[in-house]
């Protein structure tokens, strides 16, 4: 599937493709699909091609409830399947992913055990990565690509729209990307990075990030189970 043609417009299957057009136009767009159809051929690159926009595809525009802002890809085999900090079941969880799904328990009462979430996807969390692909054991690999410049672009047209929204922000890196969000409109969650080295300095354990979704959501509260 990847080659000197790759077309990443072709992957996206609902209104984002409308909402992100503009993104395709552009020069940086062209390079990063020439540099990413390179890397899938020569690299062992993470997640596979027709997984990389699995977030959008599973949590239309219109649907967003709530946007859950990481960093990159896991990097370890069988690990990224194109949602953030989600793993498909039967793969060792991620040691953030086991915070979030301890301070699930402590804040809603929920015991979690499945760590693929695209259950949440469906219910109108976005999944978002701020780089939506990764070489296979090398974090960050691919920061410099400009995926920023797209998932910014996803970023802004969320905040634009006028239905509201939660925005979780997790982290400083995510907090750096989601600082321009109105908050005069939507819900924006702040707190430490579930990561261990994050979380265990404070700042994530008792920051009740998904009661506050929910309380904010009031009529079409998220289903964490």
């Amino acid at each position: 599937m990847a080659s000197a043609n790759l077309n990443l417009r072709d992957l996206i299957q609902n209104d984002w493709k409308n909402i992100l057009n503009s993104c395709f136009e552009q020069e940086w767009m062209d390079h990063l699909e020439r540099e990413l159809a390179n890397e899938y051929v020569s690299k062992h690159v993470f997640p596979s091609v027709s997984d990389v926009f699995n977030a959008l595809n599973l949590t239309a525009f219109e649907d967003v409830k709530v946007v859950i802002l990481g960093q990159d890809p896991y990097h370890g085999v069988g690990e990224a399947q194109g949602f953030s900090f989600s793993v498909p079941n039967g793969v060792n969880m991620p040691p953030s992913l086991r915070n979030i799904f301890k301070e699930l328990a402590t804040d809603v009462g929920v015991q979690r055990t499945h760590t693929d979430l695209s259950d949440w996807a469906s219910q109108g969390v976005l999944l978002l990565n701020s780089v939506l692909t990764v070489r296979a054991n090398e974090p960050g690999s691919h920061a410099k690509l400009g995926w920023q410049k797209f998932t910014s672009t996803i970023i802004g047209s969320l905040n634009a729209r006028e239905k509201p929204m939660v925005f979780m922000l997790w982290g400083n890196y995510a907090q750096q990307v989601g600082k321009h969000i109105d908050e005069s409109k939507h819900l924006v969650i702040r707190s430490a990075h579930p990561s261990p080295l994050s979380a265990n300095r404070g700042g994530w354990f008792g920051s009740k990030p998904f009661s506050k979704a929910n309380d904010f959501l009031a009529n079409s509260p998220i289903q964490w189970t």
